[in-house]
């Protein structure tokens, strides 16, 4: 008996027209590609600076833990969302939801928050490296330890904008097929 190590690429039958493959792949990779952020991000919560120097006021923990710990899951569920580009929820509404659920979502519906989205998030990323080169202040750390740290777990983000909007354009594209082309009804 053969050991399987990776598993199969899950269907994408439950789309209206095949799912590219590399749409598929990108989409269940996003959410493990912005999870070393969230979890370099948990240790704020506690004050704990990650060898920052900063002088900026403290909040009270009352404050930073359900912040941080917010923004985590927040930054998680969006990129878990993402997936909805390249599933079948995303072009019909699931039927457990109550009153649109089994509806179809409009293609724009999801295009254009993902590209607004996608465009925000490329701007944050084009900062990001900004400040990296010196354009910015950026943040000081204690020693080179510190910082390749940060950057290691810091750095997928700027890698998310860019894929939103390429899961949004394959979205667009397998939702409205070029002129000429019939879509299955």
């Amino acid at each position: 008996m053969a050991i399987k190590l990776l598993h199969a690429a899950p269907a994408t039958s439950d789309t209206e027209q095949p799912v590219p493959r590399w749409a598929l792949r990108v989409a269940y990779a996003l959410p493990w590609l912005l999870l070393p952020s969230c979890l370099w991000r948990l240790p704020f919560a506690f004050h704990f600076d990650m060898g920052q120097l900063n002088d900026a006021p403290v909040s009270p923990l009352w404050i930073t833990i359900p912040y941080v710990f917010g923004l985590s899951v927040i930054t998680e569920l969006v990129a878990l969302f993402s997936i909805g580009l390249v599933r079948g929820w995303g072009e019909v509404v699931p039927n457990w939801i109550p009153v649109i659920g089994g509806r179809r979502v409009p293609a724009m519906a999801a295009v254009v928050p993902a590209v607004i989205g996608g465009l925000l998030l490329s701007a944050i990323s084009v900062w990001m490296v900004l400040a990296w080169v010196g354009v910015f202040d950026r943040t000081e750390y204690e020693n080179g330890w510190w910082q390749a740290l940060a950057m290691v777990c810091i750095t997928p983000i700027a890698l998310w904008g860019p894929i939103v909007l390429a899961l949004a354009y394959a979205y667009h594209r397998r939702r409205h097929p070029a002129r000429g082309q019939r879509m299955p009804s």
